[in-house]
């Protein structure tokens, strides 16, 4: 059942964060929280021990071309850069719980 809610909790906040990058009327805070739950979902019940390495390269690959600041590009870039910005605020979640249980892993042994 876990693996089931994580999952969806997956999808539901990619699919939120491309729509809410698209939409700009969407109410930021609102998605920006409920981006963040689901990744703190997604962190606890989706990333296993033996996912947890590639997962924190993804996340550092997608944090550092978040920031790089494309939307300077005109039009489109506008909406590519919300979409990041909205994965961003998804997967830092997940990173921070995957990063915690990494090192305590570490810390353990």
């Amino acid at each position: 059942m876990e693996k089931v809610i994580g999952k969806w909790a997956f999808i539901v906040g990619v699919l939120l964060a491309i729509v809410a990058g698209l939409i700009v009327a969407l109410p930021v805070a609102i998605v920006g929280w409920v981006l963040v739950v689901l990744g703190l979902v997604v962190g606890f019940l989706n990333i296993g021990d033996k996912d947890a390495t590639p997962f924190l390269i993804a996340t550092i690959a997608l944090m550092t071309v978040g920031a790089a600041g494309l939307a300077a590009v005109p039009t489109v870039g506008m909406f590519i850069g919300n979409m990041l910005t909205n994965i961003v605020a998804f997967v830092a979640p997940a990173a921070l719980v995957v990063g915690l249980k990494e090192v305590y892993q570490l810390a353990s042994l």
